[in-house]
């Protein structure tokens, strides 16, 4: 589980088939071999552990429904290292278990923040409510505008500056995650309606 909460950007260093090497500083300190790291929301299990950069074996279907199979030698990334029992929840609990990507549609300046607009699909949509939670590339943050193939946030100064979010340009994929709380009520609520 993670917060959404990003802890640095870290740096494609090699970006193969099936293996993803990150050059990072902060997630890497005190992790382990097979702990978890969310790495644009996506959790990745750390294979190999170097001073300065972690590798991770990435499969099939994660390249399927994540950005990751975009990524190349040089590009940023969101990290965060799993949540312990002692950490605050700060952001939203993550699962690191990315649904569908959308993508960039806009920025609009707003006095110190920016809004960000992304096209995303029907079946993520539905979980989405505003001033609900969502996790775009690892990111937890808050919604603030849907419509029926969009949804928009507001990225505060901090956020733009410590994560890859205003790095992206419209058309590029991001990663998606909804709340998983609405997930469950809403997959409670079927089998309900099943059994009645």
């Amino acid at each position: 589980m993670f917060t959404g909460i990003i802890e640095e950007i870290g740096i494609v260093r090699k970006a193969e088939a099936g293996q993803l090497v990150i050059a990072a500083t902060k997630v890497v300190r005190g992790t382990n071999l097979g702990d978890s790291i969310a790495v644009n929301g996506v959790d990745l299990t750390c294979a190999i552990q170097e001073e300065d950069a972690f590798h991770a074996s990435v499969m099939p279907e994660t390249y399927r429904r994540t950005n990751l199979s975009d990524l190349k030698e040089g590009d940023e990334v969101n990290l965060e290292r799993s949540l312990t029992l002692a950490d605050r929840l700060s952001g939203h609990l993550v699962r690191g278990v990315v649904e569908a990507t959308g993508t960039l549609d806009s920025f609009t300046e707003e006095a110190d923040a920016v809004i960000a607009r992304y096209r995303a699909s029907p079946e993520v949509l539905k979980f989405v409510i505003v001033k609900g939670p969502i996790t775009i590339d690892g990111a937890s943050l808050t919604v603030t505008d849907k419509t029926e193939d969009s949804l928009a946030v507001s990225l505060v100064e901090y956020t733009q500056q410590h994560t890859n979010l205003m790095r992206r340009a419209p058309g590029d994929r991001v990663n998606l995650e909804s709340d998983i709380i609405a997930r469950y009520v809403e997959q409670l609520l079927q089998e309900r309606g099943r059994h009645t």
